[in-house]
């Protein structure tokens, strides 16, 4: 009796053994495959590592000189007179005058425009309240989109009755394709001389890690402009329009040209490896 109890005692403990490994196995193997998993990089594709540590700092410049599209005339007309209903009449004559014949230079009507208009009395003296008369300050403004007619346009002003010429301002019309053009040629300057910077310290650069940009235009010619001296300049090109194309002088005159600098500079920091 005692050997049939062990027996099935035995059978038991077997058993249950065998149940509990039954169990235990998939979890054992669960718990086993993330041990196994390997990630690996897309082939072609290794990530990028910028060493901050280990730095070169540069700077690069460039200069495009653009000769002005379009330019912006300012002439004035002063007229004297006794009443203010006459002053008006003879400052309005002349300025339709002064109209007419920038019409006839091509200038389109939408293009003159009164910038400036005041009416002041005129005194006897300093101290005295005596009104002797009035004046008009009447100032038209001329956009001009044919730049090679600027020295005619105020000609034919002057000989129609205009009796100042306050201010000649010069543009660009596209200034946003040669800013573009500057800030490209600086950057491709400072990268450059990075690389330079780098190869003579015996490293090589890597990832571009900060950069910072400037970029403006400044025009110089003409009456009152001046050249500036780009000594630290990397780039500078210049883009001066051919006969034919717009912006050409095709005509000598008291007004020169000149031209528009759009310079750009940046300054960027780049990792060494």
């Amino acid at each position: 009796m005692k050997q049939t109890s062990l027996i099935l005692n035995t059978v038991l403990a077997c058993t249950l053994v065998f149940v509990i490994v039954s169990l235990g196995l998939p979890n054992a193997s669960v718990r086993a495959a993330p041990t196994a998993e390997v990630t690996l990089a897309p082939a072609g594709k290794p990530e990028l590592v910028c060493d901050t540590g280990r730095s070169v700092q540069v700077s690069g410049t460039a200069v495009i000189n653009v000769v002005p599209d379009r330019v912006l005339i300012q002439l004035g007309v002063q007229s004297n007179g006794k009443t203010p209903q006459k002053v008006e009449a003879a400052n309005s004559a002349t300025i339709n005058k002064i109209t007419q014949a920038l019409k006839a230079q091509g200038v389109e009507e939408k293009d003159i425009v009164t910038d400036w208009y005041v009416i002041q009395p005129l005194y006897e003296n300093y101290d005295s309240l005596y009104i002797k008369g009035y004046r008009i300050h009447n100032i038209v403004a001329v956009t001009l989109r044919d730049i090679g007619k600027v020295n005619t346009v105020i000609s034919a002003a002057l000989d129609a009755g205009a009796n100042q010429v306050v201010d000649v301002e010069f543009y660009l019309s596209d200034l946003r394709k040669y800013r573009d053009q500057a800030r490209d040629l600086a950057m491709k300057a400072a990268k450059e001389k990075a690389q330079d910077l780098a190869s003579a310290a015996g490293a090589e650069t890597g990832c571009v890690m900060s950069i910072n940009e400037n970029t403006w235009s400044h025009y110089y010619g003409g009456w009152y402009g001046h050249n500036q001296n780009l000594w630290s300049q990397n780039v500078t090109q210049n883009a001066v329009p051919t006969e034919g194309e717009s912006g050409f002088l095709e005509e000598a005159g008291p007004v020169n040209l000149g031209q528009i600098s759009v310079r750009a500079e940046v300054s960027a920091s780049f990792s060494l490896k």
